[in-house]
């Protein structure tokens, strides 16, 4: 940065997004294993692409995206592997109980990246699991 303040730009999140191979099937799992409503559809029929706006009663938006031809470039394992690569690598999600949440997910489908532990930050506790199709989520108390 140059030092310089910009004009104060008030914002909020609004959604993030996330490329899948099968739009069905995780937006059912977002729907049905963390409680996201479908908000909207749509198609862009000549690049060959289909997404679902999702939305959560904590304010997060998830857009998923399904297009043709799209391939996994990154290895996601775990946190580490995903800082390699450049770009998003995870999302986040604040929970009231750690360990209920990452059992939950589990059971649902997901993969266990990293069991419930301290987090670097003091005072707080993490976990990873990896969706259906690999995508990272932090749990985060």
């Amino acid at each position: 940065m140059n030092g310089k303040r910009s004009a104060a730009v008030r914002f909020e999140l609004y959604h993030v997004g996330i490329s899948v191979a099968d739009l069905d099937a995780m937006t059912a799992w977002y729907a049905n294993t963390l409680g996201f409503t479908v908000e909207g559809a749509f198609e862009v029929e000549q690049k060959g692409l289909r997404g679902r706006l999702l939305s959560h009663a904590c304010g997060l938006g998830l857009e998923l995206l399904e297009r043709a031809g799209s391939k996994v470039v990154g290895n996601y394992s775990d946190p580490f592997a995903a800082a390699l690569i450049r770009g998003y690598g995870h999302i986040a999600l604040r929970v009231s109980d750690l360990d209920a949440c990452f059992e939950h997910l589990i059971s649902a489908g997901a993969r266990a990246v990293w069991s419930p532990r301290p987090a670097p930050i003091p005072g707080s506790r993490m976990a990873y699991v990896s969706d259906p199709e690999g995508n990272l989520i932090e749990l985060v108390t």
